[in-house]
């Protein structure tokens, strides 16, 4: 990213395929979840679970975009992937983790207090959403390379 006297000149193309790969992910949420619950439901353009991976896509959109334009073997590929691992090993296993016990949770206060409000249970991913994100966020990576 350029600088001149604290404006920035240009936004990096990279970010741009990221931001718009999530994006794209949020908004088929919010189609197939609205599709599949039978009614319109907004809450999954926000939400952090579900297919596919958002996070997977953003990370690997952000990574793949960085390696095409600035090389596989450059600092800022590293960092990239380095990143991307951690968010989706986060977004598998530890997201995954909270997930369970929500459900477990949720279940037991219905079970004892019968009707109360239930903690949010689409938090973590499977690993056919993951991959599925990873695969998303790569080919929209691909396409911008051979656009820009």
């Amino acid at each position: 990213m350029q600088y001149n006297g604290g404006i920035v000149n240009h936004v990096p193309i990279a970010f741009v395929v990221a931001l718009a790969t999530q994006m794209a992910c949020q908004l088929f949420k919010l189609v197939y979840y609205s599709i599949k619950d039978g009614r319109f439901s907004p809450r999954y353009f926000v939400s952090a679970g579900g297919f596919p991976s958002a996070h997977s896509a953003f990370v690997t959109a952000l990574t793949v975009s960085i390696g095409l334009r600035s090389g596989p073997g450059t600092d800022a590929f590293a960092v990239a992937l380095v990143l991307s691992l951690i968010v989706i090993y986060d977004a598998y296993r530890l997201r995954g983790f909270v997930e369970a016990l929500a459900r477990r949770v949720n279940h037991l206060a219905r079970a004892v207090h019968g009707n109360q409000e239930p903690l949010p249970e689409m938090i973590g991913h499977s690993l056919p959403e993951i991959v599925t994100g990873i695969v998303v966020g790569a080919l929209l990576a691909g396409v911008a390379a051979l656009v820009w």
